[in-house]
């Protein structure tokens, strides 16, 4: 039932395995459950703070942070970087920070450590062509052993020559080893002309059921699903849920929002999709998804959905999404715009953070500053009723 691994089970408790195979035995019926109808969720801004560029942290530079999990037995964070070793060797963050009424505030980095190949070493440099280039973008803790998940979209080359590297969501013991990888269904394989496109892949994962359910995002449209996202229309993504074995329990459409503004003529095109998606514990079948855009003249916007799957096609049998797909169900919670900001960043990463004394629930998302002086590493924290 365990994901493939080479590691020892350890001190997984046997409450714990035994809760998890029951979990799994009700997979079919989570991924279908509808939701119970309600107003939407009342979300409000509680605060902000960023971390000084190019902090340095036992020899690395503290950026790139495209995701963020929280570990709810003891409050510790993990973060991962994108960094594609460019910077440092692919790596994650343990870090230790305050959300409450007052916002978020007293961060501090307590640890990191290198992600590593199965071979034991430390992910190249690209472009080198050894097998052991990586793309991190989201990382998570497994509820069952403790360990981190994390997934990384690979790379399809813009010219011929070039290794692919295919997207993977794979398993990280505490101290960065290699424990396995979850295999994929096979729409998210990059071929000629189908699966990803480049840098659009897989950065959004989360777990629910008590971590018998994995669940992905394609962060934009599969080239066989049709065209990008323009200022006119939306576009068509893939969410997928998993068991923990790889085993595909169905596939939904999820659509994209329309870029928010007409792109300025230049070099770079716009980039838009889902960077992070996020389970409700809650409520099976619901999650909270950011989409971030950036378009050429008009900067960013970052959205948070309320998204259900409950009553949508299962396309996990079409090679082309049809017509009349019905899609998740979306609605708006918050722009980022509407809250007090200096300005909207790259924001990838989403978790849930601690109940406030005032019951509500908090959110916590994390900019990626893409190692630029103009950008930030910004924390926010949002209260969710």
């Amino acid at each position: 039932m365990l994901l493939r691994s080479d590691f020892p089970l350890g001190k997984l408790s046997t409450m714990k395995l035994r809760s998890c195979l029951a979990a799994v035995g009700v997979a079919a019926a989570l991924v279908s459950a509808a939701p119970a109808a309600g107003a939407a969720p009342q979300v409000r801004f509680l605060g902000q703070t960023t971390l000084p560029h190019g902090l340095q942290f036992q020899g690395t530079t503290v950026g790139g942070l495209s995701g963020v999990d929280r570990d709810p037995r003891t409050g510790e964070y993990v973060l991962i970087s994108d960094d594609r070793s460019y910077t440092n060797p692919a790596r994650f963050y343990t870090a230790e920070l305050a959300v409450d009424d007052s916002g978020v505030h007293d961060v501090r980095i307590t640890g990191t450590r290198a992600l590593l190949h199965p071979d034991g070493n430390t992910y190249s440099l690209p472009p080198l062509d050894d097998g052991r280039t990586v793309d991190p973008e989201e990382i998570r803790i497994d509820p069952v052993t403790g360990d981190y998940w994390w997934s990384q979209e690979g790379e399809r080359p813009k010219t011929t020559g070039p290794a692919v590297v295919q997207p993977s969501i794979q398993q990280a013991r505490r101290d960065g080893s290699y424990a396995g990888s979850l295999p994929l269904p096979a729409n998210y394989a990059i071929t000629p002309d189908r699966g990803p496109r480049r840098n659009l892949a897989l950065e959004a994962i989360t777990f629910s059921a008590r971590g018998a359910l994995v669940t992905s995002v394609v962060e934009g449209p599969l080239l066989q699903d049709g065209d990008l996202p323009t200022a006119d229309r939306g576009a068509l993504t893939r969410l997928t849920v998993q068991g923990r074995d790889g085993a595909v329990l169905a596939q939904h459409a999820y659509p994209l929002e329309p870029l928010f503004a007409e792109p300025e003529p230049g070099p770079w095109g716009p980039d838009t999709g889902v960077p992070a998606i996020l389970a409700d514990q809650q409520v099976p079948g619901r999650y909270y998804a950011l989409e971030r855009s950036w378009v050429p003249g008009a900067d960013y916007k970052v959205r948070l959905f309320q998204v259900d799957i409950a009553g949508a096609s299962d396309v996990r049998d079409q090679d082309v999404l049809e017509d009349g797909v019905r899609p998740v169900r979306k609605r708006l919670l918050a722009d980022l715009h509407d809250f007090p900001l200096p300005v909207i960043d790259n924001v990838e990463g989403l978790t849930w953070g601690p109940r406030l004394r005032t019951g509500e629930r908090t959110l916590l998302l994390v900019s990626d500053d893409n190692f630029a002086a103009e950008e930030f590493t910004r924390f926010i924290a949002l209260a969710v009723r």
